[in-house]
């Protein structure tokens, strides 16, 4: 069920590149122009009717070069993590939640989370409840080491059979941080491993997939912060 405090907004974006996280799952819905978007290195295009989930923690890119709106909620809600593709008729609610933001319609603005969740997830039939598989997160960080920086999450998450969205989810659960901070900082881990060995700090940046020096210790202060 969607959380109490989930936002829906209508938002305008322009040729100006914007980027950043947060902590909560931000889904966006395109009513006019289109929207460029990469999330965790997957570039999208998200035009009239189009849609995308954009999980907790994964950075994201976005520009618009002439110009885009969509609706866009904010939301706590993990149902989201089910989401693929939105059902062709979302368009139609999109437009009017679109309107209701505009016209300050506090009952559609106060349903409108739980409407778009159940237009946006295909019906299905209820199934017995299965327990989760298990996530054996020191093999899976051991994977991810192994792979180098050039390690995606998307390539995590494919490793234990799971969507970007479903071990963004898990990892919030189990390790209480996002997918790229849990790969951040197990690469950070392994950076001081490597400079207690004698590695120097140019080769540990560069094994580490920071483009300097600096850019590492930066990294580190941040994380010692």
């Amino acid at each position: 069920m969607p959380a109490a405090h989930d936002r829906l907004s209508v938002r305008d974006y322009g040729a100006s590149h914007g980027s950043h996280d947060h902590d909560h799952f931000q889904i966006l819905v395109g009513l006019d122009g289109v929207l460029e978007l990469e999330v965790a290195g997957r570039g999208q295009r998200i035009a009239a009717g189009d849609g995308c989930v954009v999980p907790p923690g994964e950075r994201h890119d976005f520009e618009a070069r002439a110009g885009a709106r969509c609706l866009v909620l904010d939301s706590h809600s993990r149902d989201w993590a089910r989401a693929a593709a939105p059902q062709a008729s979302t368009l139609d609610l999109a437009r009017y939640l679109a309107l209701a933001c505009t016209a300050r319609l506090p009952r559609a603005q106060r349903l409108g989370p739980a409407l778009l969740l159940e237009a946006w997830l295909p019906a299905t039939p209820a199934l017995p409840h299965r327990p989760r598989r298990a996530i054996d997160w020191d093999a899976l960080a051991h994977w991810a080491l192994d792979g180098g920086p050039g390690t995606t999450v998307a390539e995590l998450a494919a490793r234990v059979h799971l969507s970007a969205a479903q071990l963004a989810a898990r990892c919030r659960d189990e390790r209480g941080q996002s997918t790229q901070q849990w790969l951040r900082d197990l690469r950070l881990a392994q950076a001081r491993v490597w400079r207690e060995q004698g590695l120097s700090v140019a080769e540990t940046a560069r094994r580490s997939g920071y483009r300097s020096p600096s850019a590492l210790t930066a990294a580190q202060r941040r994380t010692r912060g």
